[in-house]
């Protein structure tokens, strides 16, 4: 027994200097290297920051385009989907909510209109992004609530559509606290 206590303790005394040293800097180095020097990419608006890149808000006002519904209410702390199947009735029911909730804000929209994602959770809670077509389906009332010109606000939607990687990897998307911010920068 005497035999493998001593080589299991040098063992392990290495790995913990190895794994719980070593590496964690090796990847704060490689995070100082990245946008944001590791501490997340924030969002600018009158000298103030306004919020994280890759961090999902809510946006309630008519005058703002509406981000992804989150099922824990946009706290990055403990991030996460409803874990809700979707034939769950309650889950159908927040669903039927979000989308009667969406059109009394939308008149101009049917309900076959409306992007799922616009009443569905992300698996994360704190998704930033919507596709598109989930952001020009709100011009209308954007443009309405700011008094704008409704091309006006679809032009801004079309400079904030984000390509997809390389132009084939993944999705189109549009970062709402962005645009949001952009909206705000209006003259």
């Amino acid at each position: 027994m005497k035999k493998y206590l001593l080589p299991s303790i040098k063992l392990t005394i290495i790995l913990v200097i190895l794994l719980a040293g070593i590496y964690p800097l090796f990847l704060a180095a490689i995070a100082k290297l990245a946008p944001g020097k590791g501490n997340g990419v924030t969002v600018m608006h009158n000298g103030k920051v306004v919020g994280y890149e890759l961090v999902g808000q809510k946006f309630t006002q008519d005058k703002y385009f509406w981000s992804r519904p989150s099922a824990v209410d946009y706290n990055a702390a403990g991030s996460g989907g409803s874990n809700k199947s979707a034939g769950n009735p309650d889950l159908l029911k927040v669903i039927q909510e979000r989308l009667d909730t969406f059109l009394v804000h939308n008149p101009t929209v049917k309900k076959e209109e409306v992007p799922a994602e616009l009443v569905t959770a992300s698996a994360s809670g704190i998704d930033p992004d919507l596709s598109p077509a989930a952001a020009y389906v709100q011009v209308a009332r954007v443009a309405k609530a700011r008094g704008l010109a409704a091309d006006r606000v679809k032009q801004l939607v079309s400079d904030h559509i984000k390509s997809p990687l390389l132009g084939m990897f993944g999705p189109a998307t549009v970062n709402v606290l962005k645009l949001n911010v952009a909206l705000d920068e209006l003259k």
